[in-house]
């Protein structure tokens, strides 16, 4: 009879530190601090919070306003979020609600939510 110990193994441990980085606890994270206080600021450079935001906005749990240099904000749409480079800061913000048709929006965007609003 063998012992557990003794038999071969085929899990190699690499060495090193292991990362605690987690994409899903981050995204959630961050979405947690968005609804506790309602909107949050994220820095022009910060790439890697813009990526998680971006995510979250494509889903419809926040929006993403690009502060301009002039301190006014323009609602991103997921696929500008997505192309959107790093010369603005951003503030992301819980949605208003389940269903909204933004005015400001192409009228062909318009008229994918055509059944909602009947």
């Amino acid at each position: 009879m063998e012992s557990r110990s003794s038999q071969a193994t085929n899990v190699i441990r690499f060495p090193g530190a292991r990362s605690s980085a987690n994409s899903r606890r981050d995204q959630k994270s961050l979405m947690d601090a968005v609804y506790a206080a309602g909107s949050l600021p994220i820095a022009a450079d910060d790439r890697a919070t813009k990526d998680m935001a971006t995510r979250l906005n494509i889903f419809g749990f926040v929006v993403i306003d690009e502060v301009q240099t002039d301190g006014t904000a323009r609602r991103l749409r997921p696929s500008e979020a997505f192309q959107s480079a790093n010369q603005h800061p951003w503030r992301v913000s819980k949605p208003s609600g389940c269903y909204r048709v933004d005015d400001a929006w192409p009228e062909t965007d318009q008229d994918l939510f055509a059944a909602l609003l009947a």
